[in-house]
């Protein structure tokens, strides 16, 4: 079985962070980097797969700087058996179509029988890189899924949906799922495993020989919310504060005018 699992590294959460001089961005320069909690989740469920199946190749692929082959050795540690780095340093620049696209020209005819990616990057947030790589390869998506087993070529997944409801749903691979917080305990690389992924396979390819496409979004400005001016609270007798109510609306805004 030839399995991929896509990954991103991210500021670490808890940094301080800044806008960019270019506003469009967050400030990277002192910021500590991790991998996306969501991808952890990911390589954990792949690694899983890999040992169930038995006879596997399990890829990781990660897009960014030289600094990403940092998070891609931790990925390596925890069971993936070759890296790919996709050398861009201007990734974050790119949209989700972009991101998904030059997965897509990876992977095709790659014969993979199973993508997996996390739900969403903490930075951005749009949880649209993996179903995206999915469309363009015209395979079946399980995203948001919380629990997986694979058994006869075909995964069950439970996927989360909105109201705290959950969905059990199953596909024929090949296929692509992406993975949501809670799905499994992802491992932490031991010394042993540390050392064995330093001989492990990483190439790496400029982001030029596969991007074939062109962005779809434009970022115009990142900021941060404005603060705002503290609720009122009224209190006293039901009847005064719908007076109340109706003079500060009166005064404060166009509602009542």
């Amino acid at each position: 079985m030839k399995i991929l699992v896509c990954i991103k590294q991210v500021p670490d959460m808890e940094s301080k962070f800044k806008v960019a001089a270019s506003g469009t961005w967050y400030d990277d320069s002192d910021l500590a980097w991790r991998m996306n909690e969501y991808d952890e989740y990911a390589i954990e469920q792949a690694v899983q797969l890999k040992e169930q199946v038995g006879d596997s190749d399990l890829t990781v692929l990660c897009i960014g700087p030289q600094r990403v082959k940092e998070t891609m050795k931790k990925a390596l540690a925890m069971g993936c058996d070759r890296g790919l780095h996709v050398a861009d340093d201007n990734s974050h620049q790119k949209d989700p179509f972009e991101i998904a696209s030059m997965i897509a020209e990876f992977a095709r005819n790659k014969g993979f029988d199973l993508i997996f990616t996390g739900m969403q990057s903490q930075d951005r947030g749009s949880a649209q890189v993996g179903v995206l790589v999915a469309e363009l390869l015209n395979l079946p998506s399980i995203s948001t899924i919380v629990d997986f087993t694979f058994a006869g070529g075909r995964v069950s997944a439970k996927r989360e949906l909105e109201g705290g409801l959950k969905a059990r749903v199953s596909c024929a691979t090949p296929a692509l799922v992406t993975c949501q917080l809670g799905l499994n305990t992802p491992r932490y690389p031991t010394l042993p495993n540390i050392m064995k992924a330093k001989k492990k396979e990483l190439l790496s390819v400029e982001v030029s020989e596969l991007l074939k496409v062109e962005a779809r979004q434009e970022t115009g400005k990142i900021y941060f919310p404005e603060k705002k001016a503290g609720g009122l609270v009224l209190e006293g007798d039901v009847n005064d504060l719908a007076d109340q109510l109706i003079q500060i609306l009166k005064d404060k805004t166009a509602v009542l005018a």
